[in-house]
């Protein structure tokens, strides 16, 4: 039990030094999160317009055959392991475009650059 206490310590100490960072970097942090969100966003929609229809994602379960073990014991009590075929189903991320909305998407830019322009000042100083 100690031995997992000391280790999970041991992990968790650098994780929680790297987030507290020095004062000029969290000052940084905090004054600039929402102006890199609204940037990646604009990004995001400019893509969007470029190409004429955006990304989304959804999971899909598939299937698919791997060997899979089994362990039985004899009649001496030796363990034994044997594999045999078997289908097992796994969820995999499936990329589609969707349709958009041109005009609706330059007003999602239009807005998200004005909010940009509003917080480029306090985001530079």
């Amino acid at each position: 039990m100690r031995r997992n206490t000391a280790l999970a310590l041991c992990l968790a100490l650098p994780l929680g030094l790297a987030a507290c960072g020095t004062p000029q970097e969290r000052c940084i942090d905090r004054n600039t999160s929402e102006y890199r969100t609204i940037s990646a966003l604009l990004a995001e929609v400019e893509g969007n317009l470029a190409r004429g229809y955006s990304w989304q994602e959804r999971q899909v379960v598939r299937t698919r055959f791997e060997q899979c073990r089994r362990v039985y014991r004899d009649r001496n009590g030796q363990q034994h392991v044997s594999t045999y075929g078997c289908w097992r189903d796994y969820v995999d991320s499936e990329r589609y475009r969707v349709p958009i909305d041109p005009a609706a998407e330059a007003r999602k830019r239009d807005g998200l650059e004005a909010r940009q322009a509003a917080l480029t000042r306090g985001a530079r100083a």
